[in-house]
């Protein structure tokens, strides 16, 4: 696990490292994102040069195709499709066991990757069990999005979808419940879940993904406007044909409901500042610098020239770095308040028109 996480000021962490608490406040709030890399656990992997219970990484279709074999590779193929730059592929053992996933689950603990999709569908248990994972990681410091999907059966009934949506909820998940048409060929959910990661990874912490096209020929149940809206409020990310092409309809988590949207960009932007600051201070700050005025002026405007920098991105507006008040910066201890303003898409455009 990476050194960092949550802090409690009741019970403060012994390790040396950066400890973060995301707060939320009415006007400004903490946020942050993250990009890149795409991790996938593969269970088939014949044909190819890869042995079992290894990492390999991954950039073109070519390399997947020598190690994996040309048969085992679409989901990677979909993840580089979507954008991803890479693919952290993990190989499973033969006929994998509940306690094959959980040495899975464990042995990515330690490689860094931006987005956790499967290659084809997990049952229930999996997927609870990799989200209590996720959540794990999340406390501990280590931020990734995990992307789930469904069997085709479950694409075929839009709120089987929203239930898997309600039941996996967290501002890092995302569920899609669309499934695909390419060609002569249909893939569920789970099986186009990896275009989905890539999408994630690959876009800029600055854009969105809603209204992205996705380069297939249609859905494999298409949704009435009525379903698009519900699935919508449940947390669902829906494929929809919009008559010319197939695009996503909106980019949130499954922790959307009807009072709160929880948008993709706003999470990745929120990693992006948790595990680079994280990653600032530990390179530059911890153990090197002392806890004087002077120690604690260079620590707050390193962080504030770095969301300056995402604020000329766009990311975020109006950054805000001071020592925070309620705890005293003594000791090995310095405790700094961070405020500024999410940036989201322009999504919904409203018009009023006098004539």
């Amino acid at each position: 696990m990476a050194t960092g996480g949550k802090w409690d000021a009741t019970s403060l962490p012994r390790r040396p490292g950066l400890y973060i608490n995301f707060v939320e406040a009415a006007a400004a709030q903490i946020k942050g994102g993250a990009r890149g890399v795409v991790a996938i656990p593969l269970k088939s992997y014949t044909g190819g040069t890869a042995s079992a219970e290894t990492f390999y990484t991954v950039t073109t279709e070519k390399e997947a195709t020598d190690l994996f074999g040309s048969a085992n590779i679409q989901s990677i193929k979909f993840a580089l499709q979507g954008g991803a730059k890479e693919v952290l592929v993990y190989t499973m053992p033969e006929s994998p066991t509940t306690q094959d996933f959980a040495d899975m689950r464990a042995a990515f603990d330690a490689r860094p990757f931006n987005v956790f999709v499967y290659d084809d569908n997990a049952d229930s248990a999996e997927q609870d069990a990799a989200l209590a994972w996720m959540k794990t990681n999340k406390d501990e410091g280590k931020h990734f999005m995990i992307v789930f999907g469904g069997s085709s059966a479950d694409d075929n009934d839009p709120a089987v979808g929203d239930a898997r949506s309600i039941r996996l909820a967290d501002d890092y998940a995302v569920n899609l419940i669309t499934g695909v048409k390419i060609g002569g060929t249909s893939y569920s959910s789970a099986q186009y879940a990896p275009f989905i990661a890539g999408l994630i990874a690959g876009t800029p912490i600055n854009k969105s993904i809603t209204y992205a096209q996705v380069p297939v020929d249609d859905v494999t149940k298409r949704l009435t406007n009525s379903q698009i809206k519900t699935s919508l409020e449940k947390g669902s990310l829906v494929l929809v044909h919009d008559g010319e092409k197939v695009k996503v309809e909106q980019g949130i988590c499954t922790s959307s409901t009807a009072s709160k949207t929880v948008k993709i960009r706003t999470i990745r932007a929120r990693q992006a500042v948790s595990m680079d600051v994280t990653k600032t201070a530990a390179d530059a700050y911890i153990g090197k610098i002392d806890n004087n005025p002077d120690g604690q002026a260079a620590l707050i405007a390193a962080v504030k020239a770095y969301l300056e920098r995402l604020q000329a991105s766009n990311v975020l507006m109006d950054p805000v770095v001071t020592l925070d008040p309620q705890f005293q910066s003594v000791g090995d201890s310095v405790y700094l308040l961070i405020s500024y303003v999410e940036v989201d898409s322009m999504e919904r455009i409203f018009l009023t028109i006098n004539v």
